[in-house]
C-alpha cells in the first residue's frame, strides 16, 4: 500500500470516526458508530473539564448538546481545544442553551 493509499485510508476512517461519516471499506460500520460516540462522549468530558462552568450551566443537558454540537461540528486535529470550547460556548448562545454573556463570551469563560 502506497503512502497515499495510507492517508486516504485514515482519512477516511477519522471522517468516519469523528464527522459521521461512512464506514471505509473493511470496517464494521456498527462498531464504529459505538467508537465514535465514544471518542465524542470522552471529547465531551475534557472539554467539562476545561470549561467546568459550561458543565455546571447546562447540567443533566451538557452531554446531549455537546453530542449534537460535536456530530455537525467535529473537532480538527489541529484545531485547539480552548478555541473548540469557546466555539461550543458561542453554539450554545446563538441556540439560546445559555443566555448572552454580558461581558465578552472570552473574558467569562476563559479560566483566570
Amino acid at each position: 500500500m502506497s503512502r497515499a493509499d495510507l492517508a486516504r485510508r485514515q482519512a477516511e476512517l477519522l471522517q468516519a470516526l469523528l464527522a459521521n461519516g461512512p464506514a471505509p471499506d473493511g470496517f464494521d460500520a456498527s462498531r464504529l458508530r459505538v467508537e465514535a460516540a465514544v471518542l465524542r462522549r470522552k471529547h465531551g468530558r475534557v472539554l467539562a473539564y476545561q470549561r467546568p462552568e459550561l458543565a455546571e450551566a447546562l447540567g443533566e443537558r451538557y452531554g446531549p448538546l455537546f453530542a449534537e454540537f460535536s456530530a455537525g461540528r467535529p473537532k480538527k486535529a489541529t484545531e485547539r481545544s480552548g478555541a473548540y470550547a469557546d466555539e461550543f460556548a458561542t453554539w450554545l448562545i446563538e441556540g439560546g442553551h445559555l443566555p448572552k454573556p454580558k461581558r465578552r463570551l472570552a473574558d467569562r469563560l476563559r479560566r483566570r
